[in-house]
Protein backbone atom coordinates (compact mmCIF):
# COMPACT_ATOMS: atom_id res chain seq x y z
CA UNK A 1 0.00 0.00 0.00
CA UNK A 2 1.32 3.46 -0.93
CA UNK A 3 0.41 6.82 0.55
CA UNK A 4 0.67 8.25 -3.00
CA UNK A 5 -2.26 6.12 -4.14
CA UNK A 6 -4.33 7.09 -1.09
CA UNK A 7 -3.72 10.81 -1.71
CA UNK A 8 -4.64 10.42 -5.37
CA UNK A 9 -7.82 8.53 -4.53
CA UNK A 10 -9.06 11.18 -2.11
CA UNK A 11 -7.95 13.98 -4.45
CA UNK A 12 -10.48 12.70 -6.98
CA UNK A 13 -13.20 12.32 -4.34
CA UNK A 14 -12.85 8.60 -3.71
CA UNK A 15 -13.95 6.90 -0.50
CA UNK A 16 -11.02 5.47 1.46
CA UNK A 17 -11.22 1.95 2.87
CA UNK A 18 -10.72 1.20 6.56
CA UNK A 19 -7.37 -0.38 5.66
CA UNK A 20 -6.20 2.74 3.80
CA UNK A 21 -7.17 5.02 6.69
CA UNK A 22 -5.46 2.73 9.21
CA UNK A 23 -2.32 2.68 7.05
CA UNK A 24 -2.32 6.48 6.89
CA UNK A 25 -2.74 7.00 10.65
CA UNK A 26 -0.17 4.36 11.59
CA UNK A 27 2.37 5.63 9.05
CA UNK A 28 1.86 9.24 10.14
CA UNK A 29 2.31 8.30 13.82
CA UNK A 30 5.44 6.26 13.15
CA UNK A 31 7.05 8.81 10.87
CA UNK A 32 6.96 6.40 7.93
CA UNK A 33 5.52 9.03 5.59
CA UNK A 34 6.64 12.60 5.01
CA UNK A 35 4.89 15.64 6.48
CA UNK A 36 4.17 16.96 2.98
CA UNK A 37 2.38 13.71 2.14
CA UNK A 38 0.29 13.93 5.31
CA UNK A 39 -0.58 17.52 4.46
CA UNK A 40 -1.51 16.59 0.90
CA UNK A 41 -4.06 14.07 2.16
CA UNK A 42 -5.41 16.50 4.76
CA UNK A 43 -5.91 19.10 2.03
CA UNK A 44 -7.69 16.54 -0.15
CA UNK A 45 -9.98 15.73 2.78
CA UNK A 46 -10.68 19.46 3.26
CA UNK A 47 -11.76 19.77 -0.37
CA UNK A 48 -13.64 16.48 -0.78
CA UNK A 49 -14.80 15.57 2.74
CA UNK A 50 -15.30 12.13 4.24
CA UNK A 51 -18.29 9.84 4.69
CA UNK A 52 -19.59 8.98 8.17
CA UNK A 53 -17.81 5.64 7.95
CA UNK A 54 -14.52 7.21 6.90
CA UNK A 55 -14.74 9.79 9.70
CA UNK A 56 -15.56 7.14 12.30
CA UNK A 57 -12.67 4.94 11.13
CA UNK A 58 -10.23 7.88 11.19
CA UNK A 59 -11.37 8.71 14.73
CA UNK A 60 -10.99 5.16 16.03
CA UNK A 61 -7.55 4.79 14.45
CA UNK A 62 -6.40 8.03 16.10
CA UNK A 63 -7.98 7.06 19.44
CA UNK A 64 -6.01 3.80 19.43
CA UNK A 65 -2.74 5.34 18.24
CA UNK A 66 -1.55 5.68 21.85
CA UNK A 67 -2.76 5.14 25.41
CA UNK A 68 -6.41 4.56 26.22
CA UNK A 69 -7.91 4.95 29.68
CA UNK A 70 -9.57 1.86 31.19
CA UNK A 71 -12.40 3.01 33.48
CA UNK A 72 -13.83 -0.49 34.01
CA UNK A 73 -12.76 -0.48 37.67
CA UNK A 74 -15.05 2.48 38.38
CA UNK A 75 -18.34 1.36 39.91
CA UNK A 76 -21.21 3.16 38.22
CA UNK A 77 -21.92 5.03 35.00
CA UNK A 78 -18.96 7.10 33.79
CA UNK A 79 -19.84 10.30 31.96
CA UNK A 80 -17.72 13.03 30.42
CA UNK A 81 -18.38 16.54 29.12
CA UNK A 82 -16.42 18.36 26.45
CA UNK A 83 -16.65 21.95 25.29
CA UNK A 84 -15.35 23.05 21.91
CA UNK A 85 -13.92 26.14 23.60
CA UNK A 86 -15.13 29.59 24.50
CA UNK A 87 -14.73 32.72 26.62
CA UNK A 88 -15.82 32.66 30.25
CA UNK A 89 -16.62 28.95 29.90
CA UNK A 90 -16.25 27.61 33.42
CA UNK A 91 -19.09 25.09 33.05
CA UNK A 92 -17.02 22.03 34.02
CA UNK A 93 -16.45 23.54 37.48
CA UNK A 94 -20.23 23.66 37.99
CA UNK A 95 -21.60 20.80 35.91
CA UNK A 96 -19.20 18.07 37.07
CA UNK A 97 -19.97 18.54 40.80
CA UNK A 98 -23.72 18.63 40.09
CA UNK A 99 -23.59 15.33 38.22
CA UNK A 100 -21.27 13.68 40.75
CA UNK A 101 -23.53 14.78 43.61
CA UNK A 102 -26.40 12.95 41.90
CA UNK A 103 -24.60 9.65 41.33
CA UNK A 104 -22.69 10.11 38.09
CA UNK A 105 -19.04 9.13 37.92
CA UNK A 106 -17.12 12.00 36.31
CA UNK A 107 -13.57 10.97 35.40
CA UNK A 108 -12.51 14.00 33.42
CA UNK A 109 -9.29 14.98 31.68
CA UNK A 110 -9.18 18.65 30.72
CA UNK A 111 -6.81 20.89 28.84
CA UNK A 112 -5.04 24.20 29.30
CA UNK A 113 -5.99 27.44 27.63
CA UNK A 114 -4.29 28.71 24.50
CA UNK A 115 -5.14 31.88 22.62
CA UNK A 116 -8.46 33.51 23.48
CA UNK A 117 -10.02 30.41 25.09
CA UNK A 118 -9.48 29.50 28.73
CA UNK A 119 -8.51 26.08 30.09
CA UNK A 120 -10.17 24.21 32.96
CA UNK A 121 -6.82 22.97 34.28
CA UNK A 122 -5.48 26.53 34.55
CA UNK A 123 -8.58 27.64 36.44
CA UNK A 124 -8.30 24.81 38.95
CA UNK A 125 -4.60 25.53 39.51
CA UNK A 126 -5.53 29.02 40.69
CA UNK A 127 -6.86 27.32 43.85
CA UNK A 128 -4.17 27.09 46.54
CA UNK A 129 -2.52 23.64 46.46
CA UNK A 130 -4.77 22.08 43.83
CA UNK A 131 -3.02 19.26 41.94
CA UNK A 132 -4.07 18.56 38.37
CA UNK A 133 -1.61 15.67 37.95
CA UNK A 134 -2.55 12.35 39.57
CA UNK A 135 -1.33 8.82 39.00
CA UNK A 136 -3.72 6.59 37.10
CA UNK A 137 -4.45 4.58 40.24
CA UNK A 138 -5.15 7.68 42.33
CA UNK A 139 -7.38 9.12 39.60
CA UNK A 140 -9.52 5.98 39.45
CA UNK A 141 -9.58 5.63 43.24
CA UNK A 142 -10.80 9.19 43.70
CA UNK A 143 -13.60 8.79 41.17
CA UNK A 144 -14.68 5.56 42.88
CA UNK A 145 -14.55 7.26 46.26
CA UNK A 146 -16.21 10.64 45.65
CA UNK A 147 -17.50 10.34 42.09
CA UNK A 148 -15.37 13.12 40.64
CA UNK A 149 -11.87 14.02 39.52
CA UNK A 150 -10.69 16.61 37.01
CA UNK A 151 -7.05 16.36 35.95
CA UNK A 152 -4.83 17.46 33.09
CA UNK A 153 -4.51 15.22 30.08
CA UNK A 154 -1.89 12.62 30.93
CA UNK A 155 -0.10 9.80 29.21
CA UNK A 156 -0.01 9.68 25.45
CA UNK A 157 -3.64 10.01 24.43
CA UNK A 158 -4.27 10.06 20.67
CA UNK A 159 -0.71 10.97 19.60
CA UNK A 160 -1.75 10.72 15.95
CA UNK A 161 -4.11 13.63 16.54
CA UNK A 162 -1.27 15.73 17.96
CA UNK A 163 0.78 15.05 14.84
CA UNK A 164 -2.07 15.79 12.45
CA UNK A 165 -3.29 18.86 14.32
CA UNK A 166 0.14 20.48 14.34
CA UNK A 167 0.30 20.13 10.55
CA UNK A 168 -3.32 21.27 10.10
CA UNK A 169 -2.62 24.39 12.13
CA UNK A 170 0.36 25.28 9.92
CA UNK A 171 -1.21 24.48 6.54
CA UNK A 172 -4.73 26.01 6.68
CA UNK A 173 -6.43 22.61 6.94
CA UNK A 174 -8.06 23.09 10.34
CA UNK A 175 -11.43 24.08 8.90
CA UNK A 176 -12.85 20.67 8.00
CA UNK A 177 -15.79 19.01 9.79
CA UNK A 178 -14.41 15.43 9.50
CA UNK A 179 -10.97 16.52 10.74
CA UNK A 180 -12.35 18.61 13.61
CA UNK A 181 -14.78 15.89 14.67
CA UNK A 182 -12.18 13.13 14.57
CA UNK A 183 -9.68 15.28 16.49
CA UNK A 184 -12.11 15.97 19.34
CA UNK A 185 -13.71 12.54 19.50
CA UNK A 186 -10.45 10.57 19.29
CA UNK A 187 -9.42 12.08 22.63
CA UNK A 188 -12.88 11.62 24.17
CA UNK A 189 -13.02 7.96 23.14
CA UNK A 190 -9.48 7.35 24.42
CA UNK A 191 -10.52 8.87 27.77
CA UNK A 192 -12.88 5.95 28.28
CA UNK A 193 -16.23 7.27 29.57
CA UNK A 194 -19.45 5.47 28.66
CA UNK A 195 -21.43 8.68 28.18
CA UNK A 196 -20.28 11.85 26.44
CA UNK A 197 -22.05 15.21 26.39
CA UNK A 198 -20.59 17.70 23.93
CA UNK A 199 -21.02 21.45 24.39
CA UNK A 200 -20.64 22.76 20.83
CA UNK A 201 -20.11 26.51 21.00
CA UNK A 202 -21.25 28.78 18.18
CA UNK A 203 -20.62 32.46 17.53
CA UNK A 204 -17.86 35.06 17.61
CA UNK A 205 -15.97 33.47 20.51
CA UNK A 206 -16.17 29.93 19.13
CA UNK A 207 -14.33 28.07 16.41
CA UNK A 208 -17.62 27.47 14.59
CA UNK A 209 -19.10 30.87 13.80
CA UNK A 210 -22.59 29.85 12.61
CA UNK A 211 -25.32 27.63 14.02
CA UNK A 212 -25.37 25.66 10.75
CA UNK A 213 -21.63 24.87 11.01
CA UNK A 214 -22.01 23.95 14.67
CA UNK A 215 -24.94 21.65 13.95
CA UNK A 216 -22.97 19.87 11.22
CA UNK A 217 -20.06 19.36 13.63
CA UNK A 218 -22.40 18.19 16.40
CA UNK A 219 -24.05 15.62 14.13
CA UNK A 220 -20.67 14.33 12.99
CA UNK A 221 -19.40 13.89 16.56
CA UNK A 222 -22.59 12.26 17.81
CA UNK A 223 -22.45 9.83 14.89
CA UNK A 224 -18.84 8.95 15.75
CA UNK A 225 -19.67 8.44 19.42
CA UNK A 226 -22.60 6.16 18.67
CA UNK A 227 -20.62 4.12 16.15
CA UNK A 228 -18.05 3.55 18.90
CA UNK A 229 -20.71 2.33 21.32
CA UNK A 230 -20.78 5.47 23.48
CA UNK A 231 -23.94 7.26 24.57
CA UNK A 232 -23.41 10.67 22.98
CA UNK A 233 -25.38 13.92 23.03
CA UNK A 234 -24.41 17.35 21.71
CA UNK A 235 -25.82 20.68 22.89
CA UNK A 236 -25.27 23.73 20.68
CA UNK A 237 -24.80 26.81 22.88
CA UNK A 238 -24.25 30.52 22.30
CA UNK A 239 -20.71 31.92 22.30
CA UNK A 240 -21.46 35.26 20.65
CA UNK A 241 -21.36 36.59 24.21
CA UNK A 242 -18.94 35.53 27.00
CA UNK A 243 -20.56 33.04 29.35
CA UNK A 244 -21.17 34.52 32.77
CA UNK A 245 -19.66 37.79 33.96
CA UNK A 246 -16.08 36.68 34.73
CA UNK A 247 -13.25 36.04 32.25
CA UNK A 248 -9.93 34.95 33.76
CA UNK A 249 -8.76 32.04 35.87
CA UNK A 250 -9.39 32.75 39.56
CA UNK A 251 -12.23 35.14 38.66
CA UNK A 252 -14.00 32.27 36.92
CA UNK A 253 -13.46 29.87 39.82
CA UNK A 254 -14.98 32.47 42.14
CA UNK A 255 -17.98 32.83 39.80
CA UNK A 256 -18.36 29.04 39.59
CA UNK A 257 -18.31 28.75 43.38
CA UNK A 258 -20.99 31.44 43.63
CA UNK A 259 -23.11 29.60 41.04
CA UNK A 260 -22.87 26.43 43.11
CA UNK A 261 -24.06 28.46 46.11
CA UNK A 262 -27.14 29.48 44.14
CA UNK A 263 -25.87 32.95 43.30
CA UNK A 264 -24.98 32.37 39.65
CA UNK A 265 -25.92 34.76 36.87
CA UNK A 266 -28.81 33.73 34.64
CA UNK A 267 -26.97 32.72 31.47
CA UNK A 268 -24.23 30.70 33.17
CA UNK A 269 -26.69 28.85 35.39
CA UNK A 270 -29.03 28.08 32.50
CA UNK A 271 -26.29 26.59 30.30
CA UNK A 272 -24.90 24.55 33.21
CA UNK A 273 -28.33 23.15 34.08
CA UNK A 274 -28.84 22.22 30.40
CA UNK A 275 -25.51 20.38 30.22
CA UNK A 276 -25.89 18.72 33.63
CA UNK A 277 -29.42 17.51 32.87
CA UNK A 278 -28.28 15.94 29.60
CA UNK A 279 -25.49 14.15 31.46
CA UNK A 280 -27.96 13.00 34.10
CA UNK A 281 -30.35 11.57 31.51
CA UNK A 282 -27.49 9.31 30.41
CA UNK A 283 -26.56 8.42 34.00
CA UNK A 284 -30.08 7.78 35.35
CA UNK A 285 -32.22 7.04 32.30
CA UNK A 286 -34.78 9.54 33.62
CA UNK A 287 -36.57 12.09 31.46
CA UNK A 288 -35.09 15.53 30.80
CA UNK A 289 -37.52 17.52 32.99
CA UNK A 290 -36.82 15.27 35.96
CA UNK A 291 -33.08 15.67 35.46
CA UNK A 292 -33.42 19.46 35.24
CA UNK A 293 -35.18 19.42 38.62
CA UNK A 294 -32.51 17.13 40.05
CA UNK A 295 -29.72 19.44 38.86
CA UNK A 296 -31.40 22.52 40.31
CA UNK A 297 -31.98 20.61 43.53
CA UNK A 298 -28.28 19.73 43.88
CA UNK A 299 -27.48 23.44 43.86
CA UNK A 300 -30.35 24.34 46.20
CA UNK A 301 -29.49 21.74 48.85
CA UNK A 302 -25.74 22.45 48.76
CA UNK A 303 -24.71 18.96 47.68
CA UNK A 304 -23.09 20.17 44.43
CA UNK A 305 -21.03 22.78 46.28
CA UNK A 306 -20.06 20.13 48.82
CA UNK A 307 -18.93 17.82 46.03
CA UNK A 308 -16.77 20.56 44.49
CA UNK A 309 -15.11 21.22 47.88
CA UNK A 310 -14.62 17.48 48.31
CA UNK A 311 -12.79 17.26 44.98
CA UNK A 312 -10.64 20.29 45.79
CA UNK A 313 -9.58 18.77 49.10
CA UNK A 314 -8.97 15.32 47.58
CA UNK A 315 -6.59 16.88 45.04
CA UNK A 316 -4.57 18.86 47.58
CA UNK A 317 -6.41 22.17 47.33
CA UNK A 318 -7.77 24.30 50.12
CA UNK A 319 -11.59 23.91 50.19
CA UNK A 320 -11.88 27.03 52.36
CA UNK A 321 -11.08 29.04 49.22
CA UNK A 322 -14.32 27.73 47.69
CA UNK A 323 -16.36 28.48 50.79
CA UNK A 324 -14.78 31.93 51.26
CA UNK A 325 -13.69 33.22 47.86
CA UNK A 326 -12.20 36.36 49.45
CA UNK A 327 -9.16 34.13 50.08
CA UNK A 328 -8.25 34.21 46.39
CA UNK A 329 -5.45 36.72 45.73
CA UNK A 330 -6.68 39.83 43.92
CA UNK A 331 -4.86 41.70 41.18
CA UNK A 332 -2.92 44.73 42.29
CA UNK A 333 -4.46 47.04 39.69
CA UNK A 334 -7.93 47.56 38.22
CA UNK A 335 -9.33 49.78 35.50
CA UNK A 336 -13.00 50.62 34.88
CA UNK A 337 -14.34 50.92 31.34
CA UNK A 338 -17.31 53.28 31.25
CA UNK A 339 -20.06 53.90 28.73
CA UNK A 340 -19.53 57.07 26.71
CA UNK A 341 -23.25 57.71 26.20
CA UNK A 342 -26.73 56.42 26.99
CA UNK A 343 -27.97 53.48 24.97
CA UNK A 344 -27.83 49.70 24.62
CA UNK A 345 -25.05 47.21 24.01
CA UNK A 346 -25.75 46.00 20.49
CA UNK A 347 -23.10 43.27 20.32
CA UNK A 348 -20.02 41.86 22.00
CA UNK A 349 -17.29 40.05 20.08
CA UNK A 350 -16.49 37.27 22.53
CA UNK A 351 -13.19 36.41 20.83
CA UNK A 352 -11.91 39.98 21.21
CA UNK A 353 -12.96 39.99 24.86
CA UNK A 354 -11.03 36.75 25.31
CA UNK A 355 -8.02 38.42 23.70
CA UNK A 356 -8.47 41.37 26.08
CA UNK A 357 -8.17 38.94 28.99
CA UNK A 358 -5.08 37.41 27.37
CA UNK A 359 -3.48 40.87 27.07
CA UNK A 360 -4.05 41.38 30.79
CA UNK A 361 -2.04 38.22 31.53
CA UNK A 362 -4.84 35.67 31.96
CA UNK A 363 -4.09 33.71 28.79
CA UNK A 364 -1.32 32.37 26.60
CA UNK A 365 -0.13 33.16 23.10
CA UNK A 366 2.13 30.10 23.29
CA UNK A 367 2.22 27.09 25.61
CA UNK A 368 5.28 28.32 27.54
CA UNK A 369 3.65 31.61 28.62
CA UNK A 370 3.20 32.04 32.40
CA UNK A 371 -0.31 32.94 33.55
CA UNK A 372 -1.36 35.64 35.98
CA UNK A 373 -4.18 33.80 37.76
CA UNK A 374 -5.75 36.97 39.17
CA UNK A 375 -5.86 38.86 35.87
CA UNK A 376 -9.03 39.13 33.84
CA UNK A 377 -12.32 40.93 33.36
CA UNK A 378 -15.59 41.35 35.21
CA UNK A 379 -18.41 42.31 32.86
CA UNK A 380 -21.01 44.62 34.38
CA UNK A 381 -23.12 44.74 31.21
CA UNK A 382 -23.57 42.44 28.21
CA UNK A 383 -25.34 42.34 24.87
CA UNK A 384 -28.89 43.72 25.14
CA UNK A 385 -28.29 45.57 28.41
CA UNK A 386 -29.17 49.24 28.77
CA UNK A 387 -26.24 51.48 29.77
CA UNK A 388 -26.00 55.04 30.98
CA UNK A 389 -23.23 57.49 30.20
CA UNK A 390 -20.50 57.11 32.81
CA UNK A 391 -21.77 53.73 33.96
CA UNK A 392 -19.19 50.94 34.36
CA UNK A 393 -19.59 48.26 31.70
CA UNK A 394 -16.47 46.27 32.63
CA UNK A 395 -13.59 46.21 35.10
CA UNK A 396 -10.18 45.02 33.98
CA UNK A 397 -7.73 43.42 36.44
CA UNK A 398 -3.96 43.00 36.12
CA UNK A 399 -0.80 42.99 38.22
CA UNK A 400 0.95 45.12 35.61
CA UNK A 401 -0.83 48.42 34.96
CA UNK A 402 1.08 48.89 31.70
CA UNK A 403 -1.14 46.19 30.20
CA UNK A 404 -4.29 48.31 30.44
CA UNK A 405 -3.65 50.48 27.36
CA UNK A 406 -3.63 47.61 24.83
CA UNK A 407 -6.35 45.74 26.72
CA UNK A 408 -8.69 48.76 26.74
CA UNK A 409 -8.17 49.26 23.02
CA UNK A 410 -9.02 45.64 22.28
CA UNK A 411 -12.08 45.73 24.54
CA UNK A 412 -13.35 48.87 22.80
CA UNK A 413 -13.12 47.01 19.47
CA UNK A 414 -15.24 44.20 20.92
CA UNK A 415 -18.31 46.21 21.98
CA UNK A 416 -20.81 48.11 19.81
CA UNK A 417 -23.67 50.29 20.98
CA UNK A 418 -27.02 51.47 19.62
CA UNK A 419 -29.91 53.72 20.64
CA UNK A 420 -32.73 51.17 20.50
CA UNK A 421 -33.45 48.03 22.54
CA UNK A 422 -31.74 44.84 21.40
CA UNK A 423 -33.41 41.44 21.21
CA UNK A 424 -31.83 38.93 23.59
CA UNK A 425 -30.07 36.04 21.92
CA UNK A 426 -30.93 32.41 22.73
CA UNK A 427 -28.52 30.54 24.99
CA UNK A 428 -29.34 27.06 23.65
CA UNK A 429 -29.83 26.58 19.92
CA UNK A 430 -30.35 22.83 19.56
CA UNK A 431 -29.70 19.39 20.98
CA UNK A 432 -28.38 16.61 18.76
CA UNK A 433 -28.83 12.99 19.81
Amino acid sequence: MRIYDIILKKRYGGELTDEEISFFVTSASNGDIEDYQITALLMAICFNGMTERETATLTMCMAHSGDTVDLSSIKGYTVDKHSTGGVGDKTTLIVAPIVAALGGKVAKMSGRGLGHTGGTVDKLESIEGFQTTLSGADFLSQVNSIGLSVIGQSGDLAPADKKLYALRNDTATVDSIPLIASSIMSKKLAAGSKGIVLDVKTGSGAFMKSVEESEALAKAMVSIGKSAGRDTVAVITNMDIPLGNAVGNSLEVIEAAEALKGNGCEDLTAVCIELASNMLTLVTGKDKDTCVSMARGAIADGSALGKFKEMVEAQGGNPEWIENTDLFPRAEHSFEIKAEYDGYIKSMDAEKIGITSLLLGAGRNKKSDVLDFSAGIILNAKTGDKVEKGGVIATLYANDSDKFADACQKFSEAVTFCDTPVKKQPLIYATVK
